[in-house]
């Protein structure tokens, strides 16, 4: 079969409706193929096309080598009703955080606020894709996430703490214009995806961007093998914290077992909290909402400095560009396409067509 020279569009039902079916024929229940599927094309669509379509190939692989359980049991594990921990056993992330912002969502309908822990989980995804499913349900959604170690810490030599990401969404007014708020964003300063795309392009990093492997700054793409944290001893400092909020709260660190002398502690894991708001139980829903959007509206109407090229609220372009790849379709770049295809011949699955 022939690769397309440039990206192609595939039409997002399409692209999910294949995603979950090769997922299922990698092993996972027709349930939770669809979940993941889900979380890679949302994030598709909103142009995160490192966490996109692009991902299901390496989560065949985790599922193959049994890094990822397909016949995970998740378990809950709850001594108060405003909080609980959710065993995922393995189980990929979309499908244990899928499950996580349900369950935080139900309990704080009652409780006003509620947080669930995930603990043993693979691979998380675009944690933005669960705090938006919460700020949905009209709760505000915080989530965190810790894994393995893979940046720089400031003052240490090599790899130290995870690229760990934090996501806030916060709902708008279902009447509103605006599209809910929703800030996603990693510890690292750059993506270790970009690190490789610009080894692939011979680009340069910039500037404090990566680092070699023994944590010396680089800006050359043939050199570089991870990110460094964003803001210096910011970033390592939050990255650190999230491994304490997550990993070490649900009993299951990661950063001491991976620097210790025991080989399983780089066995690959990640862990995740997962809060739900009520803004029912703090003066009311209503009111939250108009003051929500009373916000956004006085934030886009400040003046834009000469550069700029708009006044804009995270979440607010992802958002659009939603909108434009679910009109027009989700571009496949030619190297995912033919990884795509080349797992689509073996597994016996048709390819989608593309859009128009």
């Amino acid at each position: 079969m022939s690769t397309p020279a440039t990206k192609i569009r595939v039409p997002a039902e399409d692209l999910r409706t294949f995603s979950a079916a090769l997922l299922e024929k990698g092993g996972l229940s027709a349930a939770h193929a669809r979940t993941t599927a889900d979380v890679f094309v949302w994030a598709a669509l909103r142009g995160v096309d490192s966490h996109g379509i692009a991902r299901v190939p390496a989560y065949l692989d985790l599922l193959d080598k049994g890094v990822a359980n397909v016949d995970a049991r998740i378990t809950v594990e709850s001594t108060t009703p405003a909080a609980a921990v959710l065993d995922a056993d393995r189980a990929p992330g979309p499908v244990a955080l899928s499950a996580a912002a349900d369950e935080a969502v139900t309990r704080a309908r009652t409780t006003g606020i509620a947080a669930v822990g995930v603990r043993r989980t693979v691979h998380t995804g675009a944690i933005g894709y669960y705090v938006s499913k919460i700020a949905e349900q009209g709760l505000v959604g915080i989530g965190f996430v810790a894994g393995m170690p893979n940046m720089g810490y400031t003052g240490v030599r090599g790899a130290a703490v995870a690229t760990s990401p934090l996501a806030i969404a916060v709902p708008t007014d279902s009447s509103s214009a605006h599209a809910p708020l929703l800030l996603d964003m990693a510890t690292a300063t750059i993506a270790l995806g970009k690190i490789r795309q610009a080894k692939a392009s011979g680009t340069p990093l910039p500037e404090g961007a990566a680092a070699t492997e023994d944590g010396t700054p680089t800006t050359d793409p043939e050199q570089a093998v991870m990110p460094l944290p964003l803001g210096g001893a910011k970033g390592s400092g939050m990255s650190l914290a999230f491994e304490l909020l997550t990993s070490v709260l649900v009993g299951a660190p990661i950063f001491a077992s991976f620097h210790s002398d025991d080989p399983a502690g780089r066995k690959h894991r990640q862990n995740a909290l997962l809060i739900a708001v009520d803004p029912a139980a703090f003066g009311g829903t209503d009111a939250f909402a108009e003051s929500v959007d009373a916000t956004l509206d006085t934030l886009k109407g400040l003046p834009a400095a000469d550069d700029a090229q708009g006044v804009f609220y995270p979440g607010e372009r992802s958002a659009a560009v939603a909108a434009d790849r679910g009109e027009k379709g989700v571009p496949v770049a030619p190297k995912v396409w033919r990884d795509l295809a080349e797992r689509a011949e073996k597994l016996c699955v048709a390819l989608p067509a593309a859009a128009g």
